[in-house]
Parts: structure tokens; sequence; C-alpha cells
């Protein structure tokens, strides 16, 4: 046990010179290691942190080449490669930032074994620096790699145990890939080919990791307009990117912006980062094949259309044992299981995750791979429409030969393409209504079912279910909160509605100025503005009244599956239009009202009037927008069936504006209009 004077002292000494590091005070720090026996490598943090880990963290570059110097050429290599309680080395700490690189090549030359070290994770200083994606220490520490390498004639298996992955079998491809460096791990991925194939303790290749990050491909596409004036606006604020035939990193410098704001400066950096994956999905896609493991394409199951019988057909012989053919015993025992999951594909896991760029370009590259089958007998129409990842499918839907044999396959649980529209995942909290959720379904059903043939619509699953009954199970829960979420909000609305009825009828018997009391006629009648207040009231009357009949005709319906697809969100549409418009005519009346009052005033005043008049309809009309945005796709829908009834007339124009002013691509609703009929 330690003197408890001894133990003051150096409680002391551990203040001052934390003190000294964190104010940047070198000179401070130098006179006291000089005057402790450990000097640098003393102990300082209750991590066990030396002096020279704390100031090589603290990147101060000078002082950790003078605390160097301080150590002798001698000294053991131990001493040098003293461990904090995570087991990172000074080299560790070194290499998260780029300001230190002279400060890591003296402790190499020091201590060469410091490129070999490890921490407890299993990390070496180069895995650190991919991971915190320091471009310029990484470039070093893995120039000093391969010359060690070449020297000591390492084989490229053992180079990458030793250098390039840690205990969990993480690469620096897919931790720069998992940290979303995307840059260097296009750098990594070109001087380093062996380890695009490499997998980790979950047996993911770094393409599939990068299939499993929508977030660096959405930001991006979402941006693709504004980048193009944001590139002649203003200069990048960080840029940073790889030659494509040279394997040369070229270091990110900061610019200052022409611009000077940071709103587009942080617009131009993730469309940087969006460029970024995507030129690195093109070149790990180039060298990946996994989708050539492909489950058998019979299917395991035939079109049924009865409840009788085996749901599943198999051979089965005397003994009773079902006989299992041998392609499917090798095609089970190749599956790679995570965590009691399968390891999806690349081209599964990106149409999962909604990636398009990585599935045009996987189909653009191997237009075979369309025709993959994963081990539970999908295709890439099942995985599509089951995570609604609609734009998808709409890419797969324009390549008609392909889609003639996508369109007949049955899975393992006896399921079409139709019934997977009724089997959605969970994963994601869609914060819409449950009627907006309700209707996409319906509509989505609806678009597959015209594509789909007759002996398909009416077939039944393992279960014993058709995709008509499997939707309307698994919908059933969804289907009583929209109906709850419809009688709240028609009743809410309805009580607005009778409220403006109210005012507006109370307001025709109250006309501005009164009326005149021998002839009874309004005293103002004769002024403009009294037509306008006439007008108005007698509309918002109207509207507000035609909006109760409305609201009232949806808390009275039978709430039938069939009636969210069109039927009620078209009622809500024009309940919430009617009273929009009744809201609108109220104000104005209020404003002709106020006019007729003040008709002396200046005219600034009156138009100061109207604006205050209709900030109400404003914030009115904003507060149901995204509502009315949603609903407004129905009436597309609408549109389309009134071009087909009239041909002559087909809206083209005006859907043309609504697809441009209110689509979603991410969210869209599915085009039902002209559905390409597939021979199958």
């Amino acid at each position: 046990m330690a003197h408890p004077e001894n133990e003051e002292k150096n409680h002391e000494l551990n203040r001052d010179l934390y003190s000294a590091l964190m104010r940047g005070d070198g000179n401070k720090v130098i006179e006291h290691c000089k005057n402790i026996p450990q000097g640098p490598l003393h102990k300082l943090t209750i991590h066990k942190d030396t002096v020279l880990h704390m100031a090589t963290y603290s990147k101060q570059k000078q002082l950790v080449l003078q605390l160097l110097q301080l150590l002798p050429d001698e000294d053991s290599n131990e001493d040098i490669m003293a461990e904090n309680d995570i087991g990172n080395t000074i080299l560790h700490e070194a290499a998260t930032s780029n300001r230190i690189v002279d400060a890591a090549q003296e402790m190499l030359r020091k201590a060469p074994e410091l490129l070999r070290k490890k921490n407890d994770r299993g990390e070496t200083a180069l895995f650190r620096a991919a991971r915190y994606r320091k471009m310029e220490m990484f470039k070093f520490l893995d120039d000093e790699v391969n010359r060690v390498c070449e020297n000591e004639r390492i084989e490229e298996t053992k180079r990458c145990t030793e250098f390039y992955q840690r205990k969990d079998n993480t690469t620096i491809l897919h931790i720069s890939i998992l940290t979303e460096h995307f840059d260097l791990a296009f750098y990594i991925a070109k001087k380093h080919k062996d380890l695009v194939s490499a997998k980790d303790g979950d047996e993911m290749t770094a393409l599939q990791l990068l299939a499993c990050n929508p977030s660096a491909f959405n930001d991006g596409r979402k941006r693709r307009r504004p980048k193009r004036f944001i590139n002649y606006s203003c200069v990048s604020i960080e840029d940073t990117h790889m030659a494509e035939e040279e394997e040369t990193l070229v270091v990110p410098k900061k610019v200052e912006s022409c611009c000077r704001i940071p709103l587009w400066g942080t617009i131009q950096g993730k469309n940087q980062r969006y460029e970024s994956a995507a030129r690195l999905a093109k070149y790990l896609i180039a060298k990946d094949t996994s989708w050539e493991a492909t489950a058998s394409a019979m299917d395991d199951s035939k079109p049924r259309t009865h409840k009788y019988g085996s749901p599943r057909t198999s051979s089965i012989p005397s003994d009773g044992q079902e006989v299992v053919r041998e392609e499917e015993k090798s095609t089970t025992s190749s599956q790679e299981t995570i965590g009691g999951k399968t390891a999806e594909t690349p081209l599964f896991l990106a149409t999962k995750s909604g990636i398009l760029e990585i599935v045009e370009e996987i189909l653009h590259m191997y237009p075979q791979a369309v025709e993959h089958i994963d081990h539970e007998g999908r295709n890439i129409l099942h995985v599509a429409i089951k995570y609604r990842q609609i734009h998808i499918f709409d890419f797969v839907e324009k390549l008609e030969i392909p889609m003639r044999r996508l369109l007949r396959k049955i899975n393992n649980d006896g399921n079409s393409i139709l019934h997977m529209v009724g089997t959605k995942t969970e994963d994601a909290e869609d914060m819409r209504s449950p009627a907006l959720l309700l209707r996409e379904d319906l509509l989505l059903f609806e678009r597959v079912k015209k594509i789909s043939t007759a002996h398909f619509i009416e077939h039944f699953n393992n279960d014993g279910l058709t995709a008509d009954k499997l939707f309307a199970k698994n919908n059933a829960k969804l289907r009583t909160e929209a109906k709850e979420w419809l009688k709240r909000t028609a009743e809410n609305c309805s009580i607005v509605a009778v409220l403006i009825a109210t005012v507006a009828f109370a307001a025709a018997y109250t006309v501005p100025g009164g009326p005149n009391q021998n002839t009874g006629y309004p005293l103002l009648q004769t002024k403009p503005f009294f037509v306008i207040f006439t007008l108005t009231d007698v509309l918002s009357l109207a509207f507000a009244l035609t909006a109760v009949i409305t609201f009232l005709s949806i808390l009275t319906s039978s709430f039938q599956l069939k009636d969210f697809r069109r039927s009620l969100p078209q009622k809500l549409m024009l309940g919430l239009s009617l009273l929009i418009l009744s809201v609108s005519m109220m104000m104005l009346a209020f404003a002709a009202t106020v006019i007729l009052l003040l008709h002396s005033k200046e005219q600034w005043i009156r138009n100061a009037l109207y604006s205050v008049a209709f900030f109400p309809v404003c914030i009115f009309a904003l507060s149901y927008l995204p509502l009315y945005i949603e609903l407004m796709k129905t009436f597309m829908h609408f549109l389309k069936k009134i071009g087909e009834v009239c041909p002559r007339y087909n809206g083209v124009f005006l859907q043309s504006w609504l697809t441009k002013s209110f689509g979603s691509k991410k969210n869209q609703s599915p085009d039902l209009s002209n559905p390409t009929h597939y021979h199958v």
C-alpha cells in the first residue's frame, strides 16, 4: 500500500500535469516530465493513460515530438508500448488524428512493433485510422504495413489477420462502411481487393453492409435537383475524392464557401456522401456474384384453388419418410445463418432497404440476377412488395420478359406475389394516419391483382388462405384503427362546419350598417362591398352545410374494406375542401363587413384588414395540408377513371401537375393506370 504522503504528492503531480495538458502548456508538461522517473510514460489518468497518451490524444504535435525526444533510444520497447486499460498504445491514439503524422513516424522509429500491436478489441492503429476516417494517417500507416509485409514476405491471408482485421472478423473495409466513410472505403476496396469478399462475424460482406444503409442513398437522391445549383453557387467545404484510375487518396482540404450559407454546405456534403456511396456500390457490385447461389426455380407448391388435400406437394415413400431432393439439401446446408436468420444477398438486402441504385446497378451488370430466389423461395417481387419498396417494384415491372417468370413464382409458404401484399413487415413505424395506410395497401393490392392471372388470384397458400382472405386477416387491426380515425375526424370536422354554418346564417340577418327603419332594406345595399358580403356569406353557408352532409355520409358508412380504397378517402377530401372553402368565404364576408364600416379610411388600412382576415384561413389550410396531399392521390386516381370513361378528356395535364406538386418518390401511392398484362 502506497504511503499517504507519496500518494498525495502523486495526486498533486497528476493534477498539475493534466491541467497543463488541457491548457496546452507544453513547457509546464516538459518541466514536470523531466523531474519524474518515468518521464513521459508516467501513468496520468485513472484509465492508465500515460502523459504521452494524453498529449497524443489532445493532438499537440510539437509536445508529442518533444516528449518522444525525452525517451532514450535504448529504452525498451515494452515501456514505449505501454497500454491504457482498453489496450490502446500511443500509436492507437495517434491514429485518430491527421495532425500528428510526423509524431507517428517518430513513434515507429523508436518502436516498430507498435504497428502490430492490437488493443483489447483486436484493433491495430491502422484499423483505428480507418474507423475514424483519418486519411493522411491511414495512408501513412498503410504504406508502413505494406513495407513491413514486403520485407518480411507476409502472405495476403496472414496480412489481413494481422493488420486489417479485428477479433470479430470486421475488416478495415467493413468498419469504413459502417462508419459511413465511403470515400475511404472505395480507396481500401481498390487497393486491397481481397477484402471485398471478406466476411465479418455476422457473415456479411462489404456490399451487404452497404445494402443495409438506405440513408446513405436517400439523402443524396432527395437532393439531386438542388445539387446542380449548389455546385455552381458555392465551393465545396470539404472535397474528398479518389482518382478513378490511380490508387491515390486525395486528402480533404477545407475551402471557404463563397456563398457562406451553412445549409448549402450541409446539402453539398450529403450530396458528396451520396456520390461516394454510389461509386463504392458500383465497384463492389462488379466483384460480387453472390446472387448465383440461388434456390431452385421449381415451386414447392402448385396453384391451388381449393382447400382439399395436403397444402404442400412432396414425395412420400412407403416408410412414411419424406424424400428431400439432393439439390435442396445442398441449398439448405450452404445457407449461412446469422442469429437464426439467413444471410441475404446484396440484391435482396438492397430491395428490402429500398436502395434503387444498388438494385439497378446489379441488374445492369448482371441482368440474369433478377431471377435469383432466396432460401424461402422468394424472388425480388416478393421482397419488394412485402417491404413496400414500390419504386423497386416499378423498376422490375419494366423488365417485360423476366416478369412473366417472376409473376408465377410461389414461395415455400405457398404465397404468390398477390399474397405478399397482405404480409408487409412491421419493422418501421409509419406516422401517417391508418386510413391512408390502408388505402395505400388496397391500391397496391388492386395493382398487383391486375397483373396477375386468374388462377393466382384464387390461389390458396399453405394456410388455406387466398390473397383476399390473407389481406383481410392481417389488416383487421389496421382496418379498426382506420375506422376509428375516420369517425373522429368526421365528427370533429362536422362540429366546425356546423359552427361556421351557424355564424353564416346569423350574419345574413345582421347585415352591416343595419336596415332602413322605413323600408327595411339594408342601408349599405348600394355599396359594392355589400354584394361581396352577401355572396360570400351565402357561399360560406352553402359550403358548410354541404360539408356537414359529406361528413355525415362518412359517419353512416358501413366501413367495408373496399370503401377505404376510394369511397371514404374521396368523401373526406371533398368534406375538407368544402370546409376550407367555407372558412375562406366566411373570412371574406368578415373583411367586406369591416371595409363597409370603415369606408372612409385609407387604402392601406383596407389592405391590412384583408391580410389579417385571411391569416386564420392560411393557418387552417396549412394544418390540413399533409392530409390533403395524401388524399389528393385518390383524386388523381379518380381523374384516371374519368379518362377511361371519356377518352377524349383524360386529365393528362392536371394529373401531371398534381404529380409534380404532390408526388413523393418514396411513399407514393401505386400507379394503377394502364397496368401491364403478362402472359404467365
